[in-house]
């Protein structure tokens, strides 16, 4: 149900000293509370990595608090994201594009990224979104295939997670999720 506030509104309500993490979904003010450490390890894991192919080949990896503005009712913060070359150029805040999301996940955050976040991102053009799934240890990949979404690729601690978005990006889950 929106509740009508906009991007304008966090600008005016939360100055850029807020350290918490803050989106908008459908207009809905989101504050999630502070993530675990294992969390928080996953996400500078994936960062890192995500990082390294980005100086190899182009793009731009952003973590934590990166405001995305989808529609000025939707502004979210992806745990991980990248931009592909074509899309990085002068990418200031807020991002407009993303390219890849990735989510790890939290107890308090699970429905949010597994329905209203999943849908958003689709809805929006967003090529990839990767849901960490912590609590069973696995990566489910979603990829858009004709504007929707595929079933999602699952991918277990003994599975290597590639992408057609990112060539020569090749993790073993595993190692991303230890």
């Amino acid at each position: 149900m929106r509740s009508g506030l906009t991007y304008a509104d966090l600008l005016e309500r939360f100055p850029e000293e807020t350290n918490r993490r803050i989106e908008l979904i459908d207009g809905e003010l989101l504050m999630p509370p502070a993530p675990s450490v294992r969390h928080q390890r996953v996400v500078m894991k994936i960062g890192v990595r995500l990082h390294l192919h980005a100086e190899r080949h182009g793009g731009l990896v952003l973590a934590n608090a990166m405001d995305v503005m989808l529609t000025e009712h939707d502004v979210v913060q992806p745990d991980v994201l990248y931009l592909l070359p074509e899309h990085a150029e002068g990418a200031e805040r807020p991002l407009t594009k993303l390219d890849l999301a990735v989510e790890v996940s939290s107890p308090s955050t699970r429905r949010t990224d597994t329905v209203r976040k999943r849908d958003l991102y689709e809805r929006h053009g967003v090529a990839e979104y990767w849901f960490v799934d912590l609590a069973a240890d696995r990566i489910l990949v979603h990829r858009l295939e004709g504007g929707r979404y595929a079933e999602p690729e699952v991918l277990g601690p003994e599975d290597v997670l590639t992408t057609p978005l990112l060539p020569g990006y090749s993790e073993r889950v595993e190692d991303l999720l230890k």
